[in-house]
């Protein structure tokens, strides 16, 4: 198992956080802002194909600002 932290979007665009990569097992491990039952998982495979990288969305404060601006 090896301990990831990037970020992707889904097809439709929805961001996702991977948090781990299972080479034996060929499955990606990620997290979705709002789902209540925890980890999802695909095979790598179908992560490639469904799956595009980005840079890690803007953490906003709870005045609804962006950090860092």
């Amino acid at each position: 198992m090896r301990t990831v932290d990037r970020w992707f979007t889904d097809r439709r665009g929805i961001p996702v956080r991977v948090i781990r990569w299972e080479p034996e097992s060929s499955r990606v491990i990620y997290l979705r802002t709002g789902y209540e039952h925890g980890e999802c998982f695909c095979p790598l495979i179908q992560f490639q194909r469904d799956f595009r990288g980005i840079e890690a969305p803007h953490e906003f404060t709870s005045e609804g600002e962006t950090t860092g601006s």
